[in-house]
């Protein structure tokens, strides 16, 4: 049972709509993609661990991706659908255990609100499959201060 004080703190972070499993209109089903499937061709496509991350945008442990340490010159692209999401160029070493990259590739993702730890965040989704990816922080390094922090399940990477 919530207390009201928990109640009133889930409502200022919009963790209401979480608690109560209401959906946002940002929310996959309310989106369309151009890459679909349905959730057995998903699970047949992808393994348990990917499906996890991808389709129920879960996340991997830091630090357990080989991406991660990837330095080769090449291209990072969705492992459910296979659209080219970052280049090699953009890479970057950010000491958080997951692939962190500064930019995407241009019309490569989406971003929207995600609320599913109670505070928001910016979720990063694939653009042509709807794939849960992970999510952009204002932490980076320049040219653009953004620092795009991937689940190396999520990404595919085809070397150049």
């Amino acid at each position: 049972m919530l207390s009201r004080r928990h109640l009133l703190a889930l409502a200022g972070t919009g963790g209401l709509a979480v608690t109560f499993g209401c959906s946002s209109p940002e929310s996959q089903a309310a989106q369309r993609f151009a890459f679909t499937l349905t959730d057995a061709e998903w699970r047949k496509r992808l393994s348990p661990a990917q499906y996890r991350i991808l389709r129920q945008a879960g996340t991997e442990r830091a630090f357990t991706s080989p991406l991660d340490k990837e330095k080769r010159a090449g291209i990072f692209a969705c492992a459910g659908c296979g659209l080219p999401l970052y280049s090699s160029r953009t890479k970057y070493d950010s000491r958080t255990g997951w692939p962190s990259f500064y930019a995407p590739l241009k019309d490569a993702i989406r971003t929207r609100t995600d609320y599913a730890i109670g505070v928001p965040r910016t979720e990063v989704i694939c653009r042509r499959c709807g794939g849960h990816l992970g999510h952009v922080f204002d932490d980076g390094p320049p040219p653009t201060g953004k620092r795009y922090c991937m689940n190396g399940l999520a990404l595919a990477f085809k070397p150049a």
